[in-house]
């Protein structure tokens, strides 16, 4: 297993059914400590399904996961969580009327005198730390979330999966629907975060987004990984190409 123990994910051989629907078939997904693998694939080219998986709230029906060469099984997100995975949704699962640093905590907040009161001064603190180590612009941790732009819904989002030391980050479409001058801010995020070590896997349609931050593309189509490509030698056609199904596996 010596080749499994330099990454920190492989997923091998993965599949998964949902009646007579085969949503995945015979998947393998490798990611390095500290690498941005791209996602990508058309609707229902499996996606969601595969990290679904990783994260714990699918089961496969067949095939093998590996964290930092450790054979694992999943029975649910909190196991994934475990185990250092974190995965940030599209709708971001932010609560509007918590400030910042209630939901940067939110789910795990610190609490004092036996678990009676929320820590608020710790969480006040560390958000501020953690968002300042992440060069993420926010002059106050005490306003509440639905005050804040897209963007930085965005990072008090994946700062909160950044707070409890992930192996796994996972990012499903982190830059859609924002402004041109917001995506880059999350961008750098993301580069920060791997910068930490972090393993990174970035779900998107924005094409363009997997070329400013990825190491390697992974393309899937039809329940199949199609392609796996360096992200410095891969054109936009050719993951295009890779995404509709022509040229073959890769």
């Amino acid at each position: 297993m010596s080749a499994q123990v330099a990454d920190r994910v492989v997923m091998r051989g993965i599949c998964k059914r949902f009646g007579m629907v085969e949503a995945l078939r015979g998947v393998t997904l490798r990611v390095a400590p500290g690498e941005v693998v791209g996602l990508v694939g058309d609707n229902a080219a499996g996606k969601s399904t595969l990290m679904k998986i990783l994260s714990g709230a699918y089961i496969p029906d067949e095939g093998d996961i590996w964290i930092d060469g450790e054979h694992t099984v999943f029975g649910s997100p909190r196991d994934a969580q475990r185990m250092g995975i974190e995965m940030v949704y599209q709708d971001l699962a932010l609560c509007d009327d918590i400030d910042v640093a209630g939901n940067v905590f939110l789910g795990r907040e610190p609490t004092r005198f036996g678990r009676i009161l929320l820590d608020n001064k710790k969480m006040h603190a560390e958000s501020r730390e953690l968002l300042d180590s992440l060069h993420v612009r926010l002059p106050f941790t005490d306003l509440p979330v639905r005050n804040l732009s897209g963007g930085q819904r965005q990072a008090v989002a994946i700062a909160r999966a950044v707070n409890f030391q992930p192996r796994l980050l996972i990012l499903d479409e982190p830059t859609a629907a924002l402004a041109v001058s917001e995506v880059e801010t999350v961008l750098d995020l993301i580069r920060r975060v791997a910068s930490r070590g972090v393993s990174v896997i970035l779900i998107t349609h924005r094409l363009q987004d997997l070329f400013a931050v990825c190491d390697r593309l992974c393309v899937m189509y039809e329940g199949t990984m199609s392609a796996d490509l360096d992200a410095k030698e891969a054109t936009l056609d050719m993951v295009v190409a890779k995404i509709v199904g022509q040229g073959g596996p890769q």
